[in-house]
């Protein structure tokens, strides 16, 4: 192998190896990147948004709930539905950074994922007017360029410890529960969907109708619903040297 062919072979792996924190291995070794956080907290997250169809549901359930989540949303579905992305402030909820397109990193061209970062976190601010602290890449596929833009652009990225497999044309809320609640236990950091723009048409309807569920689930052993904000501040409480 030529010096030119290695040299190559490592910028490749250099570029993909982030990737790897997808796996659910990886992440149980990596637990501020899986999302892990205080022992008394479970952080909801939701994805793909905002969608004129459904979001507006997720968020007048979560106020029957009388929970909070923290959405992670698509630059070009925020820029569609731009009042949404203000009732999710207004409405108390966090706001994140999923990207402009749901892309998958390696298979972009070089640059494109640090433009869309940065054009994502500025819509937010403009349209929102609040500062995203939180970045999940599509698929939950890292790679360098797209941890180099969340370090630039002040982003925490993170990805999740379970999820409720609610993309899927056979997932009903009664199969998205039966998914997470292995995972329903202090620190874990929950992803659904609410929006179908990346998934089969209507599948976002079984997160929905699991979130009673799950928050029920959690509450009955102790345990606070929220964002991922507060997943720090339960940290914080827990963690050695605060009572």
């Amino acid at each position: 192998m030529s010096h030119l062919t290695r040299g190559l072979a490592g910028v490749l792996l250099a570029h993909a190896l982030p990737a790897a924190t997808w796996l659910p291995p990886v992440r149980r070794l990596t637990p501020r990147l899986a999302g892990r956080g205080g022992a008394r907290h479970v952080a909801l997250t939701l994805d793909d948004g905002p969608d004129a169809a459904s979001t507006p549901l997720f968020l007048d359930e979560l106020a029957r709930l009388g929970c909070h989540a923290t959405f992670f949303v698509l630059g070009a579905m925020l820029e569609r539905s731009p009042s949404l992305g203000r009732r999710i402030v207004a409405d108390g909820h966090e706001i994140a950074v999923h990207g402009w397109h749901h892309d998958n990193a390696l298979k972009t061209r070089p640059g494109r994922v640090s433009a869309e970062v940065r054009r994502t976190v500025r819509l937010i601010e403009d349209v929102c007017g609040a500062t995203p602290s939180w970045y999940r890449p599509p698929y939950g596929v890292f790679s360098a360029e797209a941890l180099f833009a969340a370090h630039r652009d002040n982003l925490r990225p993170v990805l999740w410890t379970a999820w409720g497999r609610d993309w899927t044309a056979s997932a009903t809320p009664r199969s998205v529960l039966a998914t997470l609640s292995p995972g329903l236990d202090g620190g874990a950091t929950l992803l659904l969907h609410d929006s179908d723009a990346t998934s089969t048409p209507g599948a976002w309807r079984a997160s929905l109708g699991a979130l009673p569920g799950v928050v029920a689930t959690c509450r009955a052993t102790g345990l606070t619903v929220g964002p991922l904000r507060d997943h720090e501040v339960y940290s914080s409480r827990t963690s050695p040297g605060h009572s």
